[in-house]
Formats: C-alpha cells, structure tokens, sequence
C-alpha cells in the first residue's frame, strides 16, 4: 500500500456475490485511470454467499461487521478506511464507480461532503420503483430541505463523498437506511461545505429483491428528520395550538359566541385550555430536546438557547410558575366564594365555568412551568 492514499471507495455488503466483482473492478479500474492512490474496503454485514472471498480476491480489504444494517456496515468500512478522502456506494452495481471525476475534483477543491443527484444525472427505466420516485425521495427530500435549510436535491443517493475527518465531527450514530439522512442533517446542521453533483442510477444488478423495505424505511428516514428537528416536530405545532386555544378562549370567555350556524361556548373554552396546555407542553418538549440534544453534542450549540438557559433558568421558572399558579388560584377563590354565596348549592355552569377553566388552566401551565425548570436544571448540570 502507498505510504500516503487519497481516495478510499468504501461498499456496504450482505450476501452482494452477484455483483461485488464488478463493482470493485470498476472502482479500481477507476482509480488507475485517474491516476489516484486509493483503496476499496468493504463493510460485509455478515454474508453467507462468499462475497468476502470474492471481494478479497479482486483486491478489496473486508472489514467484518457484526452489527447488522446499512448504516452499521458503512461505518465499520468508514472507520478502516485510510484515505484523506472517503467515497461511499452500493455494492449492487447500480452506481457507477467508475465515474467519480466530478466527486474527487469538488472533494479537492475543499469540499466536506459531496451528495450525488439522480434526478440530475438520470436514473434509467426500472432502477428506481415508482413510490421511491415520485414519492418517497422527492418528499422526504423536501421535508429535509425545509426542516434544516439545506439545498440538496436528493438526501438520499447512495454515491456520495467526504473528507474522512468529519466523521468524528459528525459523530454519526444510526445503523439502518437512515444513516444517510443522518449525515446530510449532521453536516447541515454543523454548516459544513456540501456540494452535489450529477450521478446516474441503473437497475441493480442481483436477481433477489433490494434489502431495502420501502414503508419501514421510509418511516424511519421520516422518523430520524422530525427527531433532529425539535422546531418542526414541538416548537412550531406548539405555538400554533397553543396560540389558537389563547385566541378561541379569549372570545368565548366573556359570553358565548355565534358563528356558522353554531354556538360556541363553555364546551369549546374547555377545549380551548386543553389545546394552550397541549401547545405549552409540546414547546417545552422543543425546548428540552433541543437542550438534551446540545449536551449531548448530537444537535449543535445555538447562542440563543444557551442564552435562555442560563445559571437562573430554574430560579426565574419557578418564580413565573409560580405567579402562574397563584393567578390561577385567584380564580379558583373566586370561584369557590360565588359558590358560597348560593349557600353551596347549584351554580350557573355556563358563568362560573367561565372563571374555572382558565383558572384551572393556569394551575396546570403553573405546576408545569415549574416541573420544567427543575428538569432544565438537571440537563444543565453537566455544563461547565
């Protein structure tokens, strides 16, 4: 092996014999064209086929990896490789290794990472199925490019190239199909240099269907997006139902209200507490997470939210809890003396429920805000 390599071409495989021959061939075939130094290593998952033997023999070094999944496996080969530069694709011969000029010249201009597009770059007829084409990568795409501000068009093409080094900047985590979400959000979120370039995508070249399973893995791509974006999946929904129970409840607490045929009074302002209890809960969930995650060194640091989270975040939550919970209270005094003065006997419901269920809305928003700020403080006991 040359002292110095810069370009190591790295292949996920599970039981790939039909066609980890030619997609080796090609990535050597490639890097002797090009003239470049580099290797090719092959994260096997635990095949049964011989793929290891037949990687091997045409010049591959294997790295085992004993825990399963796409992720799991391209990590393993991630981590063995010794390039300055890291290319990773299929082993099922639907990428062309043998065409990675415009990856290693945007990875030598500087680039951290380097996304194929195939939408940009074509994908022949039969190798995508339809739900993945019209569906699944175009919205998952979008809902990545809206959560995180990011410009790339496929966040989930196979071909891809990275400096080898952002790895432990990334702290890359997942073990399925989700990883490769995970490294585009990762390396988004830390703003690093990404480029996207061209690629194709052809029919694989095996005759038993892909491992790939398109509802589950499509869930848990989805499932990995909302998890990484507390804004999307707390904060915002939050907002929203908490500020349309604030504005319902504001109407309605001074006497009923009639719209589109229908009255809307005491049955709607409880709804409309349990929708600001509902919203303020999700946002302190969003607030926490985020937290969590910036402790955790998963989600980067925001100056913002290390601003607001403070050394007297808890001091300053209890104090607002508490006001919170003693207006809240105030009412429910109120209560309780109107009902005194009917020498505790009946009420008017739809008037004294009025003053209950906002009072009893602010006890709950109290006691909440309050339990928040302890659970804030134990996050913040690691930070130095």
């Amino acid at each position: 092996m040359p002292d110095e390599i810069e370009l190591t071409i790295v292949m996920p495989c599970l039981n790939e014999a039909e066609t980890i021959e030619r997609c080796i061939t090609k990535a050597n075939a490639y890097l002797a064209r090009a003239n470049i130094s580099g290797e090719v290593v092959i994260g096997d998952n635990g095949s049964t086929d011989g793929s290891q033997e037949l990687a091997r023999k045409h010049g591959a070094r294997v790295v085992d990896v004993p825990r399963r999944g796409y992720g799991a496996a391209l990590m393993g080969a991630i981590e063995a490789a010794r390039g300055k530069y890291v290319i990773m694709g299929d082993s099922d011969d639907s990428y062309d290794f043998g065409n990675l000029d415009l990856f290693v010249a945007k990875l030598r201009e500087g680039k951290d990472l380097v996304m194929g597009n195939r939408f940009k770059g074509g994908i022949q007829p039969g190798a995508m199925p339809f739900l993945h084409k019209y569906l699944g990568n175009p919205v998952l795409s979008f809902i990545g490019r809206l959560f995180f501000k990011s410009d790339i068009g496929d966040f989930h093409c196979g071909l891809r190239g990275f400096r080898a080094d952002i790895v432990k900047v990334l702290g890359l985590q997942t073990t399925g199909m989700e990883f490769a979400s995970e490294m585009v959000v990762k390396a988004t979120l830390f703003k690093l240099d990404i480029a996207e370039v061209p690629t194709t995508l052809a029919p694989d070249g095996r005759s038993r269907p892909p491992h790939l399973r398109t509802w589950r893995d499509g869930w848990r791509h989805l499932r990995f997006l909302l998890i990484y974006s507390p804004r999307w999946l707390f904060v915002l929904p939050g907002i929203v139902l908490m500020a349309l129970g604030i504005i319902f409840g504001a109407a309605i607490v001074h006497g009923p209200k009639h719209a589109f045929g229908a009255t809307f009074d005491t049955n709607t302002l409880m709804y409309a507490g349990t929708a600001v209890i509902i919203g303020f809960q999700a946002i302190v969930f969003g607030l926490l997470t985020r937290v969590y995650g910036m402790q955790a060194g998963f989600l980067p640091r925001k100056p913002f939210i290390e601003k607001f989270t403070g050394a007297s975040v808890l001091e300053k939550g209890l104090v607002t809890g508490a006001i919170v919970f003693l207006l809240g209270l105030a009412g429910s005094i109120y209560a309780v003396v109107q009902w005194k003065g009917t020498g505790y006997g009946a009420l008017v419901y739809p008037q004294i429920l009025r003053v209950v269920i906002p009072s009893a809305t602010a006890i709950v928003l109290g006691f909440q805000v309050m339990l928040a700020a302890f659970f804030l403080g134990v996050l913040m006991i690691s930070r130095k």
